[in-house]
């Protein structure tokens, strides 16, 4: 694919849904927001079904409008990240965190 200089950039391409979400997998230390949806959409990255991903993830509690901050990172590949849920700290993979839609929201 061609792009011309100031070509507009659709939001797939950096990231972005066209509602203003991200991937929790996009987010740095200090970021922090709600959960907005849980899609696992890219099977071939994970080592178990999309379904069981989804369910995975839903218990642990990421689910719809819960709130969250990205606490740490791993030294190595930025790779696992810790993140505040609510009142618990769960540490997960990047790729499994990129099917976490989130809406960041501003410094307090």
């Amino acid at each position: 694919m061609h792009e011309t200089v100031g070509a507009p950039v659709a939001p797939a391409e950096v990231g972005a849904s066209a509602e203003g979400l991200v991937r929790l997998s996009q987010a740095r230390p200090g970021d922090h927001g709600v959960i907005a949806e849980v899609r696992a959409d890219h099977a071939t990255e994970h080592a178990v079904d999309v379904h069981e991903l989804e369910r995975r993830l839903l218990e642990f509690g990421f689910v719809e409008g819960a709130a969250f901050e990205v606490l740490h990172q791993g030294l190595f590949g930025a790779d696992p990240i810790a993140v505040k849920l609510d009142d618990m700290r769960v540490a997960l993979r990047r790729r499994d965190a990129a099917d976490v839609w989130v809406r960041l929201e501003a410094d307090r």
